[in-house]
């Protein structure tokens, strides 16, 4: 895949994977997101190993924001695990970082590119997203405590 990369203001938003910072990513996914704590760090490091990934980095190189997207490359793209670190909200990084994530190559040209969200609609509707007009089409299995469960397991 293309590694597409972009700067403003001091700040880097890349996909190249050797950039992004685990350790960080992990910790941000599996104590302060809703959607995915508790996940082990083995479970975080196989999703990025087959996504394409977009690390945000501040001037330091401490990386600050991170978006995750499935995709086949050809007609279908999920978006997840995007966020922004609470300290550097408010600066229009979210924005930059989606800018960056709807330019890469591989996710051009999609018949579907599709995101669930509890939160900032309006940073997403800026990119062309909208809320589902055929919510009775879409099914799912879905476990909400399966970190949960695997943590305990190895209890």
């Amino acid at each position: 895949m293309a590694i597409v990369s972009q700067s403003k203001d001091g700040y880097l938003v890349s996909s190249d994977p050797k950039l992004l910072q685990l350790d960080r990513i992990h910790a941000y996914l599996s104590k302060e997101s809703h959607w995915a704590a508790g996940i082990p760090r083995s479970i975080v490091e196989r999703a990025i190993g087959n996504s394409i990934c977009f690390g945000l980095f501040d001037p330091s190189g401490t990386q600050r924001g991170f978006a995750r997207v499935v995709t086949d490359a050809a007609t279908f793209a999920w978006l997840c695990d995007v966020y922004i670190e609470t300290d550097s909200q408010g600066r229009g990084l979210g924005v930059f970082l989606m800018d960056t994530v709807m330019t890469h190559p591989s996710l051009q040209n999609l018949r579907r590119f599709c995101l669930t969200t509890t939160s900032a609609h309006g940073l997403y509707e800026k990119q062309g997203f909208k809320v589902t007009a055929t919510p009775g089409s879409w099914m799912e299995i879905k476990d909400a405590e399966i970190y949960k469960k695997m943590n305990e397991v190895r209890s």
